[in-house]
């Protein structure tokens, strides 16, 4: 069971990965009780790296903070690589009006609940992930 996390020519920053790698295992242990193996890799990378993966997996020209490439083979095993643009999150911090640090969870957190089956597509699939997001924000934060 692993959560890494591999900075591609940007630094993320990110505190505490003990912490939050055994959060991540718990959150996606609550919403998908099947799975026994988890493997996820988090890469942070640049908003120009993440457009390169885009263009070329999604076929999309377009920024974005979070890929997300489930490469599961079996239920019961989560396999995943989780692609977050350090510059993206900056800048939607500042959108925003929050930390960098937060905005960083939020995503990660983001990334996490899309392998756990949630979407973002729709409005109202919108509204649920950030309502998971907030609520993984405020258990994550204030261990509530």
């Amino acid at each position: 069971m692993a959560v890494r996390y591999y900075d591609q020519q940007i630094k993320s920053n990110l505190r505490d990965k003990r912490k939050l790698s055994g959060f991540l295992q718990q959150l996606i242990r609550r919403q998908r009780n099947a799975v026994k193996l988890i493997d996820i890799t988090y890469i942070f990378c640049t908003d120009d790296y993440l457009l390169g993966i885009n263009k070329e997996f999604l076929e999309h020209d377009t920024l974005t903070d979070i890929i997300t490439f489930d490469m599961s083979e079996e239920e019961k095993e989560l396999n995943a690589e989780i692609y977050i643009s350090v510059d993206r999150v900056h800048e939607n911090a500042k959108k925003f009006n929050q930390t960098p640090m937060h905005e960083l969870h939020r995503v990660i957190f983001h990334g996490a609940l899309h392998l756990c089956g949630f979407k973002d597509k729709k409005p109202a699939d919108k509204k649920i992930m950030t309502e998971m997001e907030d609520l993984c924000l405020k258990q994550y934060f204030e261990g509530s």
